[in-house]
């Protein structure tokens, strides 16, 4: 990926360009949809970013809050794309937090196999047996 010499480029491609939207027309709907905030500020997809620029992304549960280091209107490697921002400590803290919960709340859910043959018998026994009471 080449970082470009443009002193602007739009929000939009920027996204799409940082890998946090697959494609541009996602980064627009979220955009227009209020979870992309540039320097505390709603803005249209097409505002011309600047480096320095502070943004805070959000992303179902997860919120991003980062410095916009370098511009690009390319797409590329994952590693290149992450050289066009820095995030701010305490986001990267608490996204990481908030994975540690997801996974501990994810191991919780019950067995881990559905039941085998003499098990369903069971529950449809202790089902029934149940229903059978008054």
């Amino acid at each position: 990926m080449q970082k470009s010499e443009e002193t602007e480029v739009r929000l939009d491609k920027w996204l799409w360009a940082a890998r946090f939207y697959k494609t541009r027309a996602l980064a627009v709907e979220a955009i227009r949809g209020g979870h992309v905030h540039l320097n505390g500020v709603r803005v249209k997809p097409s505002y011309s970013l600047k480096p320095g620029d502070e943004l805070r992304i959000s992303k179902a549960e997860t919120v991003f809050t980062l410095t916009v280091k370098a511009l690009s209107n390319r797409r590329g490697p994952a590693m290149q794309a992450r050289s066009l921002y820095e995030e701010h400590e305490q986001s990267l803290r608490l996204r990481e937090q908030q994975a540690a919960e997801r996974k501990l709340l994810a191991g919780s859910n019950g067995p881990k196999k559905r039941p085998d043959k003499r098990a369903r018998r069971r529950i449809i026994r202790f089902i029934n047996k149940n229903q059978s009471a008054p």
